[in-house]
């Protein structure tokens, strides 16, 4: 009985420690995601980027940036939310 207790305390803490790494690579993640989503945006409007660029001054990309910036957060908050509870 004892070595089956150690056994399961012993997965607990790989389980956990497991779960933090996967909490961290999402966040990490969604927040280089949600600056990409920034950057498209801004494309899009005109602020930043070159000219030439196929993204400039194009409304298409605007909300694009607006898309991924959503998807973005998604993924940042549910790497938040898995580091929390492991």
């Amino acid at each position: 009985m004892v070595k089956l207790s150690i056994l399961f305390t012993l997965f607990n803490r790989r389980h956990a420690k497991l779960l933090m790494q996967v909490g961290k690579t999402l966040t990490l993640t969604g927040i280089t995601t949600v600056i990409f989503g920034i950057v498209f945006h801004l494309q899009g409007q005109s602020v930043i980027g070159p000219e030439a660029s196929f993204m400039y001054s194009n409304p298409n990309w605007a909300t694009y940036g607006i898309q991924i910036m959503i998807i973005g957060t998604s993924i940042m908050a549910s790497g938040i939310i898995i580091s929390k509870k492991s």
